[in-house]
């Protein structure tokens, strides 16, 4: 059986959106699939992943949160071989046509629709978002999941320096950021926003080696270990190699190429097939840009029962840089300033 019908299956039996790694779990002890390889989690992760940004609505999974997804639609049934057939799609009814959004956007759809500029508790949010059909969830405790999610959020995207989108008012409360108009807020994204252009433009004045330096620094800050960049000229083979550790118990080897490419050249799928044939023995591999991956390359590093190759484009890099605070500092816990020792010659 292949991965995404395993998946659908798991997650049918499940009632409920599951994490990777549960979904994982449960392919593997009912034998729906076997994997050779040494990270299956990341295997279907990225197959689920691939099929929600190729397919679309029409992708039977949701991504609720962090390598966490659902069925679009509940009503969705394997068959007896294990497979979904197109008859039984076309006919399924779902609720409505936004059926199937995330946590967090069908927060936004419910505070744009009913909240009138004035924020509103995360229950009476989860109640709406059910009774209108937008929200479509087996959890036993959606109420929780959607306060956390808006939460994490919040979160993640002051730690990047970008304008949250929600805003949290005490006792539960929660409102859209764009309400406040031109005020604080507003005016620290925009200087947010000019910080990750200019930052961004720095990257691209940078050397060959100097680049790849610094994504050595950036994989170090991010909890990879034995980091060594592997030459200081060139483009092509791999650049850096390092092991990641979770929790000092997860070990993956990762072989990555880095590209300083301007915004405009994205990343084609024959350079993730150099990357997949440069990998060594239970290395995995990752392509960093900053530019962008064309839908082919994207289409290749995903491909059944080959190796993924993770990617992460320019705007990811930027975030991440700005997240681990190198080559920015924060001047205010949500504004940044741009170091100006951080230049084409230096780190």
């Amino acid at each position: 059986m292949d991965v995404k019908t395993a998946a659908i299956k798991v997650l049918h039996q499940a009632g409920t959106a599951l994490h990777a790694k549960e979904i994982t779990e449960r392919i593997m002890v009912v034998g729906l699939w076997h994997s050779e390889g040494k990270t299956p989690e990341a295997t279907v992760s990225a197959r689920i992943y691939s099929d929600i940004k190729n397919n679309g609505d029409k992708s039977p999974f949701v991504k609720v949160g962090p390598q966490t997804f659902g069925l679009r639609d509940s009503a969705v049934q394997p068959n007896d071989a294990g497979a979904t057939t197109p008859d039984a799609q076309e006919t399924t009814t779902l609720p409505s046509a936004n059926a199937g959004l995330s946590f967090t956007d069908c927060a936004q759809k419910v505070l744009e629709e009913f909240g009138s500029k004035t924020p509103m508790h995360y229950r009476a949010i989860t109640e709406k978002a059910l009774q209108k059909g937008w929200l479509v969830t087996g959890g036993k405790t959606p109420e929780a999941t959607m306060y956390a999610q808006v939460i994490t959020e919040i979160k993640r995207q002051q730690k990047r320096g970008e304008r949250p989108r929600f805003v949290q008012h005490g006792r539960g409360y929660v409102g859209l950021s764009q309400w406040m108009g031109r005020g604080l807020a507003f005016q620290i994204e925009q200087h947010n926003h000019q910080v990750r252009k200019t930052l961004r433009e720095r990257l691209l004045a940078m050397k060959a080696g100097e680049f790849e330096e610094l994504i050595a620094q950036l994989l170090a800050e991010m909890g990879f270990e034995m980091v060594e960049v592997t030459k200081l000229s060139g483009d092509g083979g791999i650049d850096v190699r390092g092991t990641l550790v979770v929790g000092d118990v997860v070990r993956i080897k990762m072989a990555v190429q880095a590209k300083k490419w301007k915004i405009k050249n994205n990343i084609q799928a024959p350079v993730v097939q150099q990357v997949r044939g440069s990998l060594g023995v239970h290395e995995q591999g990752l392509i960093i840009t900053t530019s962008d991956f064309s839908p082919g390359a994207v289409k290749e590093a995903t491909q059944t029962n080959k190796t993924p190759i993770a990617l992460m484009n320019g705007d990811q890099l930027v975030m991440l840089l700005m997240g681990y605070g190198i080559g920015v500092h924060r001047s205010t816990p949500d504004l940044f300033e741009i170091d100006e020792e951080f230049t084409a010659g230096g780190k």
